[in-house]
């Protein structure tokens, strides 16, 4: 049976995977069994897909990541180069934790950037950006805006990614597409 996605020929696909039609998986990668990839993603050069993990549709993933077990990335997600994911709260070389591993959302829309830390157990919100060199030690709200070590949030952006600027009756409108949004109990909606 042919299959309606690519894989490059330096990449390694385990049995037991779903991966979805119009995806691409590029060089020296490595997809491992039971994971779920959706349609129309993009994984990058030297990206290792761990067991069981969860893709939506339209995820794009840049080189040198690694996706472990534990990790679920809503449709539409962005991981940029080199970014981070962890799996366990406290690591040792002679302790085997995998019955311990923590689960880490990253929800519709959102975007982690370049050589960002996503330490597990957390929920980054629906289109929140996480900014380059982040690290995230605690749950995002959608639309934040976080940066620095420990990330901590500086303002909100919308769906385009544009930064939003409220009013004093707690909206904005979005620079680049017109859409409203509200600012309500420290909590950013689109209305």
């Amino acid at each position: 049976m042919e299959k309606d996605y690519y894989v490059h020929e330096s990449s390694y696909i385990d049995e037991g995977c779903e991966i979805g039609k119009g995806t691409h998986i590029w060089h020296f990668s490595h997809v491992m069994s039971g994971c779920r990839i959706g349609e129309r993603c993009n994984i990058g050069q030297n990206v290792v897909i761990s067991p069981d993990v969860v893709l939506g549709n339209n995820v794009k993933i840049q080189n040198n990541v690694s996706v472990y077990t534990g990790v679920i990335c809503e449709d539409d997600v962005f991981l940029g180069p080199s970014m981070v994911f962890t799996n366990v709260i406290n690591p040792r070389s002679h302790v085997s934790r995998k019955n311990e591993y923590r689960q880490t959302l990253i929800h519709r829309g959102a975007s982690v950037g370049a050589n960002a830390t996503i330490v597990c157990g957390h929920e980054i919100g629906e289109y929140a950006l996480i900014g380059a060199g982040s690290v995230v030690t605690k749950d995002v709200k959608p639309y934040a805006l976080m940066v620095g070590n420990p990330a901590r949030r500086i303002g909100w952006v919308s769906r385009y990614g544009e930064k939003l600027h409220f009013n004093e009756k707690g909206q904005a409108i979005c620079p680049a597409t017109g859409e409203k949004y509200e600012l309500k109990n420290d909590e950013v909606r689109l209305i």
